[in-house]
C-alpha cells in the first residue's frame, strides 16, 4: 500500500467546514480506495453520481424528508469531491484529465440540482423559473471560477511547489504518441480554464507575471517574498470562501427546506454577485500594494 502523505493542503485558507468536516471524512476514506485499488477519477464519477442523485431528491423538494436527502447526498459528493484529489496524490496518478474531469463533476452536480429546482418551481413560477435559474447558474460560474483561482494563486505564491516525484504514474498513460496526445489536450484545456479563473479573480495575469519575474530574479529574497505573500493574501483569501460550493449546498438546502428556492436563487444573482465585485476590487487593490512595496524593495538593494 502506497505510503505517500495523503493531505497536501495549505489549512490557513481552508474553509472551516472543509477543515473540521469534509476533510477528514474524505481522509479516512482515501487509505481504503487505495486498499481496494479505486483510481480517483472512479471516486470523482462516484462523487458525480450523488450529485445526480440529489438533484433528483431536490425535485421532490415539497417533502422535507426529500429536501433532507438531497442535503445528505450533496454532502456525500462533497467528501468524494475532497477524496479524489488526496487520492491521487497517495497513489501519484495526478493528472490533466483528473484535474478536467474533477471539474466537470463539479460543475454536473450543480447543474443537475438547478435544473431539478427549475422544474420543480415551474408550476408556480412558469417560464421565469428557468429564467431565474439559468441566470444564476452563470453568477455560480463565473464565483465559484473566481475562487478556484484565488485559491491556487494562493497555493501557487505562498509557498515553494512540490516537484512531482520521478516514476509518478499519470492514470495509467503509457508513452503511446495517442496517450500523449490526448495529455496535450488536457494540458490545454486545464491551461486555459485556468486562465479564465484568474482573470475573473481579479488576480490579472499582469500581475502574476510581475510576482513571476520578481521571484525569478530575486532567487535569495524568495522566502520571505513568499512569506510576505502569505501574510498579505490568506486573510483576504479566507473571506473569498463565501463563495465556496459548501455555503451553495447549505443555501441550496434552507431554501428547500423553506419551501424557498427562489430566494437562494435571487441571493445568488445579486447578493454574491455584490460580494464577488467586492472582493475582486480588494484582491487587485492587493496586488498592487504588495508588488510596489516588494519591487520598491528589491530595487532598493
Amino acid at each position: 500500500m502506497p505510503t505517500v502523505e495523503p493531505v497536501r493542503r495549505t489549512p490557513e485558507i481552508e474553509e472551516f467546514t472543509n477543515r473540521w468536516l469534509i476533510h477528514p471524512l474524505a481522509a479516512r476514506l482515501v487509505p481504503c480506495f487505495a486498499a481496494m485499488r479505486v483510481s480517483a477519477n472512479v471516486v470523482s464519477l462516484a462523487g458525480m453520481t450523488c450529485g445526480l442523485l440529489a438533484g433528483f431528491a431536490y425535485y421532490h423538494y415539497a417533502d422535507r424528508w426529500y429536501a433532507l436527502a438531497g442535503f445528505a447526498l450533496m454532502i456525500a459528493w462533497h467528501v468524494l469531491d475532497g477524496a479524489d484529489g488526496q487520492l491521487a496524490r497517495l497513489t501519484r496518478t495526478q493528472s490533466e484529465l483528473g484535474k478536467v474531469l474533477d471539474g466537470i463533476c463539479d460543475y454536473v452536480t450543480f447543474i443537475a440540482v438547478y435544473v431539478a429546482l427549475a422544474a420543480a418551481m415551474r408550476p408556480a413560477f412558469g417560464v421565469r423559473a428557468w429564467a431565474l435559474v439559468a441566470v444564476a447558474g452563470a453568477c455560480h460560474a463565473l464565483q465559484a471560477a473566481a475562487y478556484e483561482a484565488t485559491r491556487e494563486d494562493y497555493r501557487s505564491f505562498a509557498s515553494e511547489p512540490t516537484p512531482l516525484p520521478s516514476g509518478t504514474a499519470r492514470d495509467g498513460a503509457t508513452d503511446r504518441s495517442s496517450a500523449r496526445g490526448l495529455r496535450r489536450v488536457f494540458a490545454r484545456l486545464d491551461a486555459y480554464y485556468q486562465r479564465v479563473q484568474r482573470e475573473l479573480a481579479g488576480g490579472h495575469a499582469r500581475y502574476r507575471r510581475r510576482l513571476t519575474d520578481v521571484l525569478d530574479h530575486s532567487p535569495g529574497r524568495e522566502a520571505s517574498i513568499r512569506a510576505g505573500y502569505r501574510a498579505s493574501f490568506a486573510p483576504a483569501v479566507r473571506r473569498w470562501s463565501v463563495l465556496s460550493s459548501n455555503y451553495r449546498t447549505f443555501g441550496l438546502f434552507l431554501g428547500a427546506w423553506f419551501q424557498a428556492p427562489a430566494a437562494f436563487f435571487e441571493f445568488e444573482i445579486l447578493g454574491l454577485s455584490a460580494v464577488l465585485a467586492i472582493l475582486s476590487v480588494d484582491q487587485r487593490l492587493r496586488y498592487v500594494r504588495f508588488l510596489r512595496r516588494i519591487e520598491d524593495a528589491c530595487a532598493s538593494r
